[in-house]
C-alpha cells in the first residue's frame, strides 16, 4: 500500500472547506463500517470555524490530494481531548499511529485523552500498543417505539415551555453550567457555543423544553433529530442534552423532562430515540433503563497509563 504523507494544518488556520468535506465523507464511511461516528458535534463545529481552539492534522496519500485520515485536538482545557479518523480502506497501514504522534505533540505537558467512539477492535489494539488505558466510558442507549411511555408529571409550581433563541440564552447557559459542573465538555459551554448550535440546520426550538419555577429556569431537555442513523437508515431522535439545576434535583424533573421530550419525538413519527450517558452516572442510567432504554454501544476515552 502507498505510504501516506501527512500534512499538518495549524489551529490558527483550520482546514479548507474541501478538506473538511472529505473528512466528513470519511466519517460517514467509517460510521457505516464501525456502527458509530468517529467525530462528535464539537469536532464538526471546529471543522467549519477556525478560532484557534482546535488543532487539525490531515493525512494524504502520496501522489494524490485525497484525505485518508484526520486528527483533531481540542485545546480548550487543561486536558487535551483528541479524535482520530482513518478511512476504512487505509487502516492498519500506520496512518492512525502517525496521526496520534502528531496530535500528541500539541499536548505539551497537558494530559492527552483520545476518544474511541464505538471502541472498535482497531482502536483497542492501537491504544494498547501506545500505552493508553480506558479512563472514561460513555454509553449509547436506545429506545424503540414499541415501549409504552408514561405521561410526564411535574410539581404544581413548575411550568414547561419551549426555548426562545436570544431571550433564553444566558439563563440556559447558567443552568447548563450548574447542571454539568463536573462535566469536562458540556459544563464549559458559553453563549457563543449555544448560538453556534442554534444556527445549525437541525436546530428546532419546538423540541427544546424548559422547566421553570417562579419564573426561574431550573431544568431543560434539548432534543435533536438525525436524518439517518436509525434502523435501516431511518431518521432517529436524540436526547441531546438534559439538565436539572442542583437546587431542583429532588423534584423528579429528570424523568418528567425526559418523558416530555420522548413524547415530542414520538409524535414526530420517529421509531427510535438514542442518548449518551456517562457509565458511572448510575442514577441517570437507572432512570433511562426504567423508561425502556437499552445499551447499544460504548464510547471509551483513553488516557496514557
Amino acid at each position: 500500500m502507498t505510504q501516506p504523507v501527512f500534512h499538518v494544518v495549524g489551529s490558527a488556520h483550520g482546514i479548507s472547506s474541501a478538506e473538511a468535506e472529505q473528512v466528513l465523507a470519511i466519517d460517514s464511511a467509517s460510521s457505516a463500517v464501525d456502527g458509530a461516528a468517529a467525530l462528535d458535534d464539537q469536532v464538526r463545529f471546529d471543522l467549519a470555524v477556525a478560532d484557534g481552539a482546535a488543532y487539525h492534522v490531515i493525512a494524504r496519500s502520496l501522489g494524490d490530494s485525497d484525505v485518508i485520515g484526520y486528527g483533531h485536538a481540542d485545546l480548550r482545557s487543561d486536558e487535551v481531548s483528541a479524535h482520530l479518523l482513518v478511512a476504512p480502506t487505509h487502516r492498519r497501514s500506520g496512518v492512525g499511529s502517525a496521526l496520534l504522534c502528531a496530535i500528541s505533540a500539541t499536548a505539551d505537558e497537558r494530559p492527552l485523552r483520545v476518544w474511541a467512539h464505538g471502541n472498535t477492535s482497531d482502536a483497542q489494539a492501537m491504544a494498547a500498543r501506545r500505552g493508553f488505558e480506558p479512563a472514561r466510558e460513555l454509553r449509547q442507549m436506545r429506545l424503540t417505539n414499541d415501549v409504552p411511555l408514561a405521561q410526564p408529571s411535574y410539581p404544581p409550581d413548575v411550568t414547561v415551555r419551549t426555548f426562545v433563541p436570544g431571550d433564553d440564552d444566558e439563563a440556559w447557559v447558567a443552568v447548563n453550567a450548574a447542571s454539568f459542573d463536573a462535566h469536562p465538555e458540556q459544563g464549559r459551554l458559553g453563549v457563543g457555543d449555544l448560538r453556534q448550535r442554534v444556527a445549525q440546520s437541525w436546530f428546532d426550538p419546538a423540541g427544546f423544553f424548559l422547566a421553570e419555577r417562579t419564573g426561574h429556569l431550573i431544568g431543560f431537555h434539548w432534543t435533536k433529530v438525525h436524518p439517518s442513523g436509525g434502523a435501516g437508515g431511518a431518521p432517529i431522535g436524540e436526547v441531546y442534552v438534559l439538565g436539572v439545576h442542583p437546587d431542583a434535583q429532588r423534584l423528579g424533573l429528570g424523568k418528567a423532562l425526559t418523558l416530555t421530550g420522548l413524547h415530542h419525538l414520538r409524535d414526530r413519527g420517529l421509531d427510535e430515540v438514542t442518548l449518551y450517558v456517562e457509565s458511572d452516572n448510575l442514577p441517570a442510567v437507572a432512570v433511562y433503563e426504567r423508561l425502556g432504554f437499552r445499551n447499544v454501544s460504548i464510547d471509551v476515552m483513553y488516557a496514557r497509563s
